[in-house]
């Protein structure tokens, strides 16, 4: 739909996590009002509608993700069916009634239990700033079949720098301590010889804004699309026991004074 620019000013104050629901509410509203632009007063009327009654809107959690299963070219992950894995969990499901038991007041939207997904290390739906973010990840790795031609293609394609061909080595020398698993450079090869050697997802956990904000920490290891599943089925549950008055799982995560190593080997995965 069109929009007045008196309106799309208006849309531009609401917060990036609640905008997309905020302008289709919006939409409706001048739908229903029988309208094919939306203007000032249709933002106003939704905004009283949807203050007052942000409980009804409220699902417990939010799974949000990337661009990257539409085509994009960066993703990592050819075919993943990771979003509809998550939505079925159990956990996830009773967070809503979770949340209620433990937040005075009606709920907000920023209460959500969020988790992101995004299909390439450039991270384009900020997975560094929710609860759990889920990154897709390529370790690259050689064809023992074929050869290198030294074209220097995976070089030039490394804005890490990770990748050095010295000309007396017969192939690419990685430093996985500067890779990011972008997968570029396997994408790059000419020739085959470097290879997805492993595709998946690096998980990052405890991200928040608000008063506190901070940016979600690592968990070491690259898992495949069912280890994800599994992980967040048991950091759901790890949460919905030890976190106190709806705190994020950030919050939870510092007062406890655990970082994410120790809860992998806390809870086994």
């Amino acid at each position: 739909m069109k929009w007045t620019e008196e309106a799309e000013k208006a849309i531009s104050k609401v917060p990036f996590f609640v905008k997309g629901r905020v302008k289709k509410k919006i939409e409706e509203e001048a739908k229903a009002a029988g309208s094919e632009v939306v203007t000032i007063e249709h933002v106003n009327k939704t905004h009283q509608k949807y203050m007052i009654n942000q409980e009804e809107d409220v699902k417990g959690y939010r799974i949000e993700a990337c661009f990257g299963g539409s085509g994009c070219a960066n993703r990592c992950n050819e075919k993943s069916n990771l979003i509809e894995k998550l939505e079925n969990l159990e956990s996830l499901k009773g967070l809503k009634d979770f949340l209620k038991s433990n937040i005075k007041g009606d709920l907000k939207l920023h209460n959500e239990f969020r988790v992101t997904i995004a299909d390439c290390p450039n991270s384009c739906s900020r997975p560094q700033i929710v609860d759990i973010g889920i990154i897709g990840a390529i370790v690259p790795g050689t064809n023992p079949d074929l050869k290198c031609s030294e074209c220097g293609s995976c070089v030039e394609s490394c804005e890490e720098g990770a990748i050095t061909l010295l000309g007396t080595w017969p192939e690419p020398m990685i430093d996985l301590s500067r890779c990011i698993n972008c997968g570029d450079c396997v994408r790059a090869c000419g020739t085959s010889f470097l290879t997805a050697e492993k595709c998946g997802y690096k998980l990052i956990i405890g991200g928040k804004l608000g008063r506190h904000p901070q940016l979600a920490k690592e968990i070491p290891g690259i898992f495949s699309e069912d280890e994800v599943v599994s992980i967040v089925d048991k950091i759901v549950e790890f949460y919905k026991s030890n976190s106190e008055k709806g705190e994020r799982l950030g919050s939870t995560l510092n007062r406890l004074n655990i970082e994410p190593k120790a809860l992998k080997k806390k809870l086994g995965f």
